[in-house]
């Protein structure tokens, strides 16, 4: 179904040659990905790039602490369209007011600065994105990781929040130019596959391996013309799963009538490779072999076709509870008891979100369904459309008749069931989701309190197909049924009439409303001479993604109040993180106020002369994993630890760059170590970094470190932070972005 090759290759007038008489370094310019950040970019520079984005996006886990941050920074208005949705943090049973409490936040500051603010329920971030934002050869920033756009023409960016304070500051988002990956599509799907089959086998092929990590995918081929918009817009929001930087596809006749459509014709524009473009990389995917797809927990990347995970269903399943039982020992995953009789049951299907709630796969959806049953079991099947408009249309239909004939439920645009916010199964529960991820706890369990249940991806029609015979999980592609597509056709009007769209009516008047719950953050201070870090946490697991760093679903309730937030930090994956972290900001804080806490003294002891080093010596705590990130782009995974008195992370590598990002812009240094070195240390070692300050101030990048381990002994590794930009540098030196801000303001 894919390939890979990991050479470079040229495309000439739309065909594949690995070779041409024009030099590689020209021949890049050409591919679309370099023509749209090459317009964006004011430096210069070809080889590093300092991009400003046409529009911003962010929905209610994030903009309250973007506004916030930007406030403190010297905001004064919104210079490009922001959009604010309220399609994640709508837990209003969580908390009190606190919710709503950050809704009316969102529309003062709309009204004050000039953004456009969407209601809880009309939308989700992306589809209002796509609907309303999106244009060919635009580019977006948003503080969402699925921030995909690139089958509409549009390249689409998802990192932390404060790459977005940035931008409303009128700064730029600096990255090196990035390599640029072809994916070459050819053929046809076959009846009953959708864009998560395809999406879940490129996840498959490319995560592990790193294959396409902060690189841009460009879709190009004969193939892409038998794909719908909504088909390429389910593929292209799951790239955020290989750890891409963007995508972007070449625009056709589909993506113009999709513009059309959406009232704004003006927006299309034909976009293509030139004559001759060279690429780096080349994935090649053959729709016509393309098969139904699972993705097992816990994540995306744990894929098998459907015919292959029934088959060997015991030997699989049983991989999943062993990595179930390292992660959580005291949980019991028992998914093999869903094998029945050869077949497996699952106990919940969900089509939901930016990548499943769309008009055709739910319009597909219903037509498997139509005249069948769901059963009266333990199975149950809800279907989240993606906006009000999409809603509307397939109510216009009937598709939504005959979803709820079937014994389907349907509700409101929302986010939830992708990060454990909604439709939470019960214990040991397996999920079936056509959303964006699977990873632990994203169904929303707690492995602290003895629960755990899991997620498996697949494509609406499969869930579908599976929903119609009771919850056995079946592949889309072995049932029979009719299905004729439906023209969608978009009402604007229904956002017209809730939607607050305020870009350019900036009223400086206008007073911010604040809930209890919405707090300013807690002081930040500079970078010291010297850096002492303590290990609060050590996780050896091959990846940590963010969501174990901070937690997702109810958790988000509290996401404008950093200290209560950071309460949560790391608790279903260390749990004594917390504690440790404020034992050691403890510390720091009597260090601080001029005393000489025992504990320190003790171990600086062992590094030289303690009274001497106790006045210039910052004291820290630190994350040490092998490779963290992965997921989200919330910046919470990065500020919690800060709040908490964070000072760095230790790693081999970052699973993403906007993590890493995040942990720069909070002022966290980003160690990583040696690519073959050992790391035998434990939760309460320290780490000693001399002259820390001056050495980021002179751009060296390898630094020798001293651990002080448990039993007194002091050893020596080598560390590095490398590739920092002259502004990263100064955002560590400073303590955090918005101590840039406020020292830069009269730069």
């Amino acid at each position: 179904m894919i390939k890979l090759n990991s050479n470079g290759v040229y495309l000439v007038d739309g065909k594949l040659s690995a070779t041409n008489e024009m030099p590689p370094e020209l021949a890049r310019k050409n591919t679309i990905a370099y023509s749209i950040m090459s317009s964006h970019n004011v430096s210069g520079d070809e080889k590093t790039m300092r991009i400003k984005f046409d529009a911003l996006a962010s929905h209610d886990i994030t903009y309250v602490g973007i506004i916030q941050t930007a406030r403190a920074s010297g905001l004064k208005q919104f210079p490009i369209p922001y959009a604010m949705t309220n399609c994640h943090n709508s837990l209003c049973a969580v908390g009190g007011t606190i919710n709503e409490d950050d809704h009316v936040f969102g529309l003062s500051a709309a009204k004050k600065y000039g953004g456009i603010y969407v209601p809880a329920n009309q939308s989700v971030i992306h589809s209002f994105a796509r609907e309303e934002l999106a244009g060919c050869g635009k580019m977006i920033l948003g503080s969402d990781s699925h921030t995909r756009y690139g089958a509409l023409g549009t390249m689409g960016v998802g990192e932390g929040g404060p790459e977005l304070v940035k931008q409303l500051l009128k700064n730029t988002y600096d990255i090196k130019t990035p390599e640029v990956v072809l994916v070459y599509l050819t053929g046809t799907p076959k009846k009953g596959i959708g864009p998560h089959d395809v999406a879940i086998a490129l996840v498959g092929a490319t995560f592990g391996n790193g294959f396409v990590k902060n690189k841009v995918l460009e879709f190009v081929g004969p193939g892409v013309k038998n794909l719908s918009i909504d088909f390429r817009n389910g593929i292209d929001v799951m790239t955020t799963e290989t750890t891409c930087l963007s995508s972007i596809w070449e625009t056709d006749e589909v993506v113009k009538k999709h513009y059309i459509a959406h009232g704004r014709p003006e927006d299309y524009r034909e976009l293509r490779p030139g004559n001759v473009a060279y690429y780096d990389a080349l994935i090649e995917i053959d729709l016509d072999k393309m098969e139904s797809m699972i993705a097992l927990p816990f994540h995306p990347s744990n894929a098998y076709t459907i015919h292959e995970f029934v088959q060997n269903a015991d030997e699989i399943l049983a991989k999943v509870e062993a990595e179930a039982a390292a992660k959580f020992g005291k949980c019991k995953f028992d998914l093999r008891s869903k094998i029945k009789n050869g077949k497996v049951m699952a106990d919940q299907g969900i089509i939901a979100g930016c990548a499943g709630g769309m008009f055709d796969s739910i319009d597909e959806a219903a037509s498997i369904l139509k005249g069948q049953s769901t059963g009266n079991s333990y199975f149950s099947l809800s279907v989240y459309p993606t906006s009000i408009p999409v809603s509307l249309e397939l109510t216009k239909i009937g598709v939504t008749s005959e979803l709820l004939s079937a014994g389907a439920v349907i509700k409101p645009s929302f986010c939830g069931p992708c990060f454990g916010a909604g439709d939470v199964p019960a214990n040991n529960g397996l999920s079936l989701r056509h959303t964006t991820r699977n990873f632990p706890n994203r169904e929303g369990s707690k492995p602290g309190e003895g629960q755990l249940s899991g997620v498996a991806l697949m494509d609406a029609r499969s869930i579908a197909a599976t929903a119609r015979n009771g919850g056995i999980i079946t592949a889309a592609t072995d049932v029979e049924y009719e299905h004729t597509p439906h023209e969608y056709y978009y009402d604007r009007g229904v956002y017209e009439k809730r939607v607050y769209f305020g870009y350019g009516k900036a009223d400086a008047s206008e007073e911010l409303i604040f809930g209890p719950n919405i707090t300013d953050w807690p002081a930040q201070y500079e970078l010291a001479d010297n850096l002492l870090v303590k290990l609060a946490a050590v996780i050896r697991d091959p990846v940590t993604t963010t969501d174990e760093l901070i937690p997702s679903g109810e958790t988000s309730s509290y996401r404008s109040n950093p200290l209560r937030l950071a309460e949560f930090a790391l608790s279903r994956r260390a749990p004594e993180y917390v504690g440790n972290s404020k034992a050691v900001a403890a510390t720091e804080a009597d260090r601080r106020a001029g005393k000489a806490p025992a504990e320190l003294m003790e171990v600086l002891s062992k590094l030289g002369d303690a009274n001497a080093l106790i006045n210039n010596t910052q004291f820290g705590s630190c994350v040490f994993a092998n490779k963290p990130g992965d997921g989200s782009a919330r910046e919470q995974a990065a500020s919690c630890q800060k709040v908490l008195g964070g000072f760095a992370n230790i790693c081999y590598e970052f699973a993403t760059k906007r993590y890493r990002s995040n942990c720069i812009n909070w002022g966290i240094l980003p160690f990583t170590l040696p690519e073959n070195a050992e790391f035998p240390y434990e939760t309460g070692d320290y780490v000693f970094v001399e002259g820390i300050r001056q050495a980021i101030i002179d751009g060296k990048e390898e630094f020798a470190a001293k651990v002080v381990k448990a039993d007194g002994t002091v050893e020596n590794i080598t560390l590095y932070v490398k590739g920092l930009t002259a502004d990263e540098k100064d955002i560590i030196l400073d303590g955090c972005l918005m101590n840039y801000y406020k020292n830069h303001s009269n730069d």
